[in-house]
């Protein structure tokens, strides 16, 4: 039997099928898993015995980034690929790079990927090609941002989108998914895309299951009104005939805390009737653009970028504010353009 470049023996192997976890080896040979179980006897360039004590498990993936701009201007991931993430899903909450022409600065919160210069491709194509010409250290899944759409499609963001409209959207959104993309996502909370009726995602849905893909969203209510927010991602999943995934399914909030008894309660039903899945943070806090209507929902609000104040990254909103007497509200309002971290959830 041939050698392999390296063998890791005795480790706790999670092999990603959802089966129990189980004791064995792993033999690699160049890009590939060359075997996995007891490889007693078969000989290796090198012999890394971790004596039980470590777990192995294929690469991660991280379903939920906005790596969109990440993965071309710093092409080795390092933040991903040092905790085992080998393939990010871009695109997420209604945003993405593609396909985009502004003639305008990005709205919150598309200003996360950057200016508008980095919206530099007016088809989903361009920018695949783009990660081709670079490959980055992960690979890449794309979405497409149902408020990137709407950014370009519409003269003004806080009404419902045209038939005209809808209808350039859906020619851009079948370009992109027949170049690669794999669903439309939305961000039916922020400002770009709060004034969209639930028929306007319903059509261009459609599109996304004629392709056969999946359809994210960053639901339009994540506290006192989630109910009714998972009713509207519910029905926008059955009459597009789309399968949904709930993104950073969350109850905000100390007034909600407690509430995902019944809201999980509410997903499960829905379940047995149509494909919905979710993800969710494995922390309490949530990070985006700095928002006022966010600001009564979170414990705590700690900056990370401004525009105006860039020496306010790191520090909390509650002591920027006491340092200039003013309010929270309106030290956000003077830091803006500006992202902050928002813990309002809790563990249990």
């Amino acid at each position: 039997m041939s050698d392999v470049d390296l063998i890791v023996k005795d480790a706790l192997v999670v092999d990603g099928s959802g089966d129990s976890p189980f004791h064995g080896d792993v033999a690699v040979d160049g890009a590939h898993i060359a075997a996995v179980g007891d490889l007693d006897g078969r000989a290796a360039r090198e012999v890394i015995d971790v004596n039980g004590r470590l777990a192995v498990a294929p690469g991660f993936i991280d379903v939920h980034t906005h790596d969109d701009r990440l993965v071309l201007v710093d092409p080795e991931m390092t933040p991903k690929v040092s905790q085992g993430v080998t393939s990010v899903v871009v695109g997420n909450c209604g945003i993405s790079l593609s396909p985009v022409n502004l003639d305008k600065p990005p709205p919150p919160p598309m200003n996360l990927l950057g200016g508008r210069e980095d919206f530099a491709f007016p088809t989903f194509a361009a920018y695949a090609q783009a990660l081709e010409a670079a490959p980055p250290a992960t690979n890449v899944a794309a979405l497409v941002g149902h408020s990137a759409l709407r950014a370009e499609a519409m003269d003004s963001l806080d009404r419902a989108a045209s038939a005209d409209e809808v209808s350039q959207m859906g020619q851009r959104l079948d370009a992109a998914l027949a170049a690669g993309a794999i669903g439309l996502s939305s961000g039916l909370d922020y400002p770009p895309a709060n004034a969209a009726p639930t028929q306007e995602v319903i059509d261009l849905c459609r599109s996304v299951a004629r392709a056969g893909g999946l359809y994210t969203t960053h639901m339009r209510d994540e506290g006192d009104h989630i109910v009714a927010a998972l009713e509207e991602t519910f029905q926008t999943g059955r009459e597009a005939g789309v399968p949904v995934v709930i993104s950073h399914k969350k109850c905000s909030g100390h007034r909600n805390w407690g509430r995902s008894r019944e809201t999980l309660a509410l997903i499960e039903e829905a379940q047995g009737t149509q494909e919905l899945n979710l993800d969710c943070y494995p922390y309490a806090a949530s990070s985006t653009v700095l928002l006022p209507k966010y600001l009564d929902k979170a414990e705590k609000v700690m900056v990370t970028w401004s525009e105006t104040h860039p020496e306010s990254a790191g520090r909390e909103l509650a002591d920027i504010a006491r340092d200039w007497g003013c309010d929270q509200l309106e030290a956000a309002e003077r830091l803006s353009p500006a992202g902050a971290i928002y813990f309002q959830m809790d563990e249990g």
